[in-house]
């Protein structure tokens, strides 16, 4: 879906920081960090951050991915060997075994937005969550939190939305205290989704969207960690939490705001769902004809995802159960999308100056 449309001072005392809980005393802090939590896909999007929180909590953390030479940007999260990124393969059943060891609480980060090779939807939603929990509960690990997304249903045309939910299903089955996430369009410095349209933005007077009605919910990536590291402290029941920032917005709505911090003025242009699916379908001809080596911009799967919105049920538990504020779009997007404006960091600086001269 987003494709269509990417740490530990030891106080005296507690304090404070702005959507960090409290920081331990050094005698909690010195309890925790005897626990271990492995988080599969720990170095992704998501994932990072919430590493980056169980460190300042004191815990070790275990940082279970794909390719180990690419998330070693982890490790200075926290004092020396205390976050450390390790191979996992969430396919394979000894693979997953092998980063359980001593483990007291796991977090699934992994997801693919689209299929590639043996990352399919299935092998990695659906099958690699329910690995996950069922080998947790094996080693007697005590906390699981899996990361799903706002739109699981079993009874969905996507297959992304389909597998979601098988593996929701998968970790319940072996893990029913689990805590369960569906975010919204997840927001930050490394999201694939304001960064990916205001890249767009610098090539032309016309921004395309697909699904220009559809309504949104993006919630901030940070604050989607703050509600991880709950479930994995056991501050909160198990469960689904739905999670949305404090606004609702149409994507051609979001498309506005993020040209109104890139300082750029674009015709928002909205293309018919039946002409995505025709440009979608020619994309995967294109796609299958040259062996994965050249990918569309969309696929069939991603414009079934566009036509539905994303935004938390009426009766979901969400925020408000957790004891935790969503952060607003307007306060973090000047902090990574100032790079997409006509003169970068210095446009701030010629405005000052056109006032100075009127």
């Amino acid at each position: 879906m987003l494709a269509a449309l990417g740490f530990i001072a030891i106080a005296p005392c507690l304090t404070l920081d702005r959507g960090v809980n409290p920081k331990p005393t050094p005698y909690l802090k010195a309890k925790a960090m005897s626990q271990l939590v492995t988080i599969f896909g720990g170095s992704g999007f998501v994932g990072r951050y919430i590493a980056r929180r169980m460190a300042k909590e004191g815990w070790r953390v275990r940082v279970a991915v794909r390719n180990v030479n690419e998330a070693m940007f982890v490790r200075p999260y926290g004092v020396v060997g205390q976050v450390e990124p390790v191979f996992c393969n969430i396919r394979d059943d000894a693979s997953v075994a092998s980063v359980m060891d001593g483990v007291d609480a796991v977090v699934n980060c992994v997801g693919v937005l689209d299929e590639v090779g043996k990352n399919t939807f299935s092998a990695v939603q659906a099958d690699g969550a329910a690995r996950i929990a069922r080998i947790a509960a094996s080693h007697g690990v005590e906390r699981m939190v899996h990361i799903s997304a706002i739109g699981a249903d079993a009874g969905a045309q996507s297959e992304y939305s389909k597998t979601k939910a098988a593996g929701e299903a998968g970790v319940i089955e072996h893990m029913p205290q689990a805590m369960i996430l569906r975010p919204s369009i997840i927001f930050g410095a490394e999201d694939q989704f304001f960064n990916r349209f205001a890249g767009m933005s610098r090539m032309g007077p016309v921004l395309p969207v697909i699904g220009a009605d559809t309504r949104f919910q993006p919630v901030f990536v940070d604050d989607v960690a703050a509600a991880a590291v709950k479930g994995v402290l056991g501050e909160v029941e198990g469960g689904v939490y739905e999670l949305g920032g404090p606004d609702v917005h149409s994507f051609r709505e979001l498309m506005q705001v993020m040209l109104g911090v890139v300082r750029r003025r674009r015709l928002i242009v909205n293309t018919p769902f039946w002409m995505a699916r025709v440009m979608a379908f020619g994309f995967g001809v294109v796609r299958t004809l040259s062996l994965g080596l050249v990918k569309g911009p969309v696929t069939k799967d991603q414009v079934i995802n566009l036509a539905v919105d994303n935004v938390v049920s009426d009766d979901a538990k969400g925020f408000d159960a957790l004891g935790l504020q969503p952060t607003a779009m307007e306060a973090v997007l000047p902090d990574y999308l100032w790079r997409f404006r006509p003169s970068g960091q210095y446009d701030a600086i010629k405005e000052s100056a056109k006032n100075l001269k009127a």
